[in-house]
């Protein structure tokens, strides 16, 4: 245990020494929600929705034929069609669908009364781009209805969508707020850990590892440990500048605060193991950064940081199960937007911590002491 600590002390008081490292990994990724934020935007597609017709009647078939002539023309949303009202609520809650479109039991009946017919949306709001879009893409499909079936002689009484949403008001802006703390978390796994017996390659002082009984495990794991303890401050600062700047309310208090630093931990781990199988053998910090740039790419953007994996192509989704940040990101939606618990989240939690102890598995047995 001596040894662990220090190998810790030695690698805290090496950041120390370098305070402008620490300042940009909090500023860039702030300056990255407010640049994303005000200007990125994309279109949407195959995004899951579930259709519930409780009328079966010749005006809801037609709403329904809209519906798929969307499906297949502009392809916004994927349709799935079920009977159960309650499972397909549960399925947005739980985010197997972005909403539910209900057609209730009267609704070709009040069409032809012309008595204000009205269709339910339920909408998992807190994916504001892809919320708008099957929003505003339905009410197309609704005035589509109107304009073919009324004719326009008659008075065109407005048939009704109900939108309901799900959760509390989530605008694009604090949408961007997770994928804002996983970067940073990203950028903190970058400058430490594995970072620092790069550079101590490069500057020829790894030698010092050699000199002393630490085992491989004492090495590996007292980077890892000391780059989870600078990362996770560095995330915390991150986030809670961010919810100060979207205005996004701490509403469950501690319990809140204890899953978001669970999933930040094990993020951390999660990161800082990955980079120490990948770079684990580099002895120049000029492939750090060029393998820095890549890994961000393929990492953070597959996340459904900013877009959501609905929308990706079936190589790139099957990339996101594999993905630690996708799961991250997942996993702190479901906290800040939904007031999600820590059993809630289960499912990331364990792929967080199974793909850390295997990438910290690896390192350990694929890192090599000698030189």
């Amino acid at each position: 245990m001596g040894r662990l600590i220090a190998v810790i002390e030695r690698d805290l008081r090496k950041f120390q020494r370098n305070p402008v490292v620490a300042a940009m990994s909090v500023l860039m990724p702030i300056l990255y929600l407010v640049i994303l934020g005000n200007s990125f935007q994309g279109k949407l597609k195959d995004l899951p929705i579930v259709v519930i017709d409780h009328d079966s009647g010749p005006y809801s078939r037609r709403v329904i034929e809209n519906l798929r002539a969307i499906e297949s023309g502009q392809k916004i949303f994927s349709i799935v069609y079920l009977k159960d009202q309650k499972m397909a609520l549960d399925g947005v809650k739980n985010g197997l669908y972005k909403a539910a479109v209900i057609i209730p039991h009267d609704f070709s009946k009040r069409v032809s009364i012309k008595k204000v017919p009205e269709i339910g949306l339920f909408v998992d709001n807190t994916d504001g781009i892809s919320s708008e879009a099957i929003r505003n893409s339905i009410e197309g499909a609704i005035r589509s209805l109107r304009q073919e079936h009324v004719s326009i002689r008659e008075k065109q009484d407005e048939i009704y969508l109900r939108g309901i949403d799900l959760y509390a008001k989530v605008d694009y802006y604090q949408s961007l707020v997770p994928g804002v703390v996983i970067m940073a978390i990203f950028l903190g796994t970058l400058t430490t850990g594995v970072f620092n017996l790069v550079m101590d390659r490069f500057l020829g002082m790894d030698e010092s590892y050699l000199l002393t009984p630490l085992s491989k495990s004492h090495i590996v794991g007292g980077l890892i440990i000391s780059g989870l303890s600078i990362t996770t401050i560095i995330a915390a600062l991150v986030l809670t500048v961010s919810m100060l700047i979207t205005g996004i309310p701490l509403s469950k208090g501690f319990e809140q605060c204890a899953a978001i630093f669970l999933v930040v931990t094990l993020t951390t781990l999660s990161l800082l193991s990955l980079m120490f199988v990948i770079l684990g053998r580099v002895n120049h910090p000029r492939i750090v950064g060029i393998l820095s740039g890549f890994l961000n790419v393929i990492l953070f953007f597959p996340s459904g940081a900013v877009y959501p994996i609905a929308s990706f192509p079936d190589w790139l989704k099957a990339f996101a199960k594999v993905n630690p940040e996708a799961y991250a990101v997942d996993a702190l939606k479901a906290i800040l937007f939904k007031g999600a618990n820590i059993l809630t989240i289960l499912e990331d939690i364990a792929f967080l911590f199974i793909f850390t102890f295997a990438m910290t598995t690896i390192a350990i047995i694929t890192f090599k002491r000698t030189l």
